[in-house]
């Protein structure tokens, strides 16, 4: 299973320096890849969970972090599809691949957020079929022939987009969602699922299934579709870690060790890539204002450090 890293886009530990310095210490630590997410907007009474207070913006920042890497994979889990028109999408990335080299992963969601439907205007009706189409726009346009689309949601005439994304048929496209149809939906058409930092991990198994049932209903290999997960981490100096809803320790909580055992164990149900995001670390996101504000860099670089794939 392959082991990423989340970059620093959120919080306390969101500055320049600490994203081109995690994004190279992590290159050189070996982790294969470096993963952003979106969050536009969050209510005017600053009520929102605290990784959504102040978030970067997912493909500027991963544009930064290319500018300072040259080998780890550069992935955003998510860009939520209504926000955006798939044209301009599909430019930004084609131009993010070409000047990473060809490091994009592209994750992309359907949105859940009231205010931010509402402030970009966005449909949220028939989220699944548009995003369907959405997909068909994006691979049109990056494929070497002219480009043109026609479906119920999106018009493309024929035209062409340069330059193209160094990877082809584009990058590799990966869908999130957690309900049935749209575990199906990744399966199908995609190169991927990701999951969100909700997910239960103790259960993941049956997402997984789900989701290479549909590719290979779909006539896909199913082992060919990758299951990317965001992994919450939650170290404590001690084995009791953080307790769950059902009183049990929560994956990827604890000692070192056991968030490396429990890594192993999401291996063993079908992940194929694992990233340790500390977006959602309070400790380093949101520290106490009597706190050393030097603490959540610290925190973070200890923690790089010492999951670095092959330690």
């Amino acid at each position: 299973m392959k082991i990423g890293f989340g970059a620093p886009v959120s919080g306390a530990w969101a500055t320049p320096e600490n994203l081109a310095a995690f994004a190279t210490r992590a290159e050189t630590l070996g982790y294969a890849s470096l993963w952003t997410f979106q969050r536009l907007l969050i209510p005017a009474d600053g009520h929102a969970d605290p990784p959504y207070r102040s978030v970067l913006d997912p493909l500027l920042a991963l544009t930064y972090a290319a500018a300072h890497t040259r080998r780890i994979r550069l992935g955003v889990a998510l860009v939520n599809m209504p926000f955006v028109e798939p044209v301009y999408l599909a430019k930004q990335a084609s131009t993010l691949d070409m000047l990473s080299g060809g490091r994009l992963d592209l994750g992309l969601g359907i949105g859940w957020s009231p205010l931010e439907f509402a402030a970009t205007n966005a449909a949220a009706d028939h989220r699944g079929a548009r995003a369907e189409e959405y997909l068909a726009v994006l691979r049109a346009l990056w494929a070497p022939d002219t480009a043109q689309y026609q479906g119920r949601y999106y018009t493309l005439p024929p035209s062409r987009m340069q330059p193209a994304p160094v990877q082809q048929p584009g990058p590799p496209i990966l869908l999130g969602g957690v309900v049935p149809a749209a575990l199906r939906r990744a399966g199908r058409l995609a190169d991927g699922w990701i999951s969100r930092s909700a997910t239960d991990l103790t259960r993941i198994g049956a997402s997984i299934e789900t989701v290479r049932q549909a590719a290979a209903e779909a006539g896909r290999d199913p082992q060919q579709v990758r299951i990317v997960v965001r992994g919450v981490l939650r170290p404590t100096p001690d084995s009791a870690g953080i307790p769950g809803p059902d009183g049990e320790r929560l994956p990827l909580s604890g000692t070192y060790t056991q968030i490396r055992q429990d890594t192993q164990a999401l291996a063993e149900q079908g992940v194929t890539e694992l990233y340790y995001d500390l977006n959602w670390d309070p400790h380093v996101v949101t520290p106490a204002p009597e706190a050393d504000p030097a603490a959540p860099t610290t925190r973070a670089t200890e923690i790089l450090e010492a999951l670095a794939p092959g330690t």
